[in-house]
């Protein structure tokens, strides 16, 4: 029997091979083709353009991370805005907050209802929450022209090419500081610096002259190539990697979470930033 593997070439210098043990689909949406197929080891992966977003084994980590972060590091979050995050696995995590609504805005409705056929075992039923309001539209737009103000504003995209392109610019990042509340958080994937090293530092470029506490944390996701990911966590009045951690476990405690990676403890290590990595930040 001839085994079918999918080669990822998303670096020149690098390839990273996953075998497709099944097949799940195929296919080309208005914006970005779209492979999901099943593996032994990983479970069933998402990718979309050649690049390896999401698989079920490992997803919890980055999801978590992206996720719980900047919740709990704010006593009362209530409005929180998602942009990207198509496999719904950031929103099933917001969604374990007491918040009072979470907008998700995903360019792309047919990776959305891709993930309700088939990432159940990612996005649960966080669609269908009542709490949950999704708009198919372009999120830099969206944030250009509301008015509305967020506790929360995660930034789930993809890497900075195709459709993500415009989720990494100066100008993304100033119209997200203005639909903050004065406590908000922002938090963005900032890609695998040890590779993508040069998508942190324009990140970090940016957040300075827009964020009283720019700051980034980090965790290995195993599908990632190439080392731990990277986070930015901005905030003009909160510096959510200097929380007393009492305060966090209380927070979590209160709020039942019961979560496979995130913990108050992994939440302050995360900021601790390798001198590799703080060159590339300074």
């Amino acid at each position: 029997m001839t085994e079918t593997w999918f080669h990822e070439t998303l670096h020149p210098e690098l390839q990273a091979g996953i075998r497709m043990d099944q097949l799940v689909h195929r296919g080309q949406t208005d914006f970005q083709s779209v492979l999901i197929f099943d593996n032994a080891l990983l479970g069933r992966v998402l990718v979309l353009d050649d690049v390896i977003q999401t698989t079920t084994r490992d997803e919890f980590i980055y999801h978590e991370m992206l996720a719980h972060v900047p919740l709990l590091a704010l006593e009362n979050p209530a409005e929180v805005l998602i942009i990207g995050g198509g496999d719904g696995g950031c929103l099933e995590e917001v969604l374990k907050h007491p918040v009072d609504r979470v907008t998700m805005i995903e360019l792309d409705a047919q990776v959305v209802a891709l993930a309700q056929e088939h990432l159940g075992m990612i996005c649960g039923q966080a669609f269908d929450d009542p709490r949950t309001e999704l708009r198919i539209e372009d999120g830099a737009r969206f944030l250009t022209g509301t008015d509305r103000r967020f506790d929360v504003i995660i930034i789930d995209s993809t890497d900075p090419i195709g459709p993500g392109a415009a989720l990494f610019s100066p100008e993304f990042y100033g119209n997200c500081r203005r639909c903050l509340t004065p406590s908000g958080i922002l938090v963005t994937q900032n890609g695998v610096p040890f590779i993508q090293g040069d998508e942190l530092a324009a990140s970090a470029r940016a957040f300075k002259g827009l964020f009283s506490y720019p700051r980034f944390y980090f965790a290995a996701v195993p599908t990632y190539m190439g080392g731990t990911m990277a986070f930015g966590c901005a905030s003009a009045h909160t510096d959510a990697g200097a929380l007393p951690m009492v305060d966090l476990a209380a927070r979590q405690t209160a709020r039942g979470l019961a979560l496979q990676y995130y913990s108050p403890q992994v939440h302050l290590g995360a900021f601790a930033v390798p001198p590799y990595l703080q060159s590339l930040i300074d």
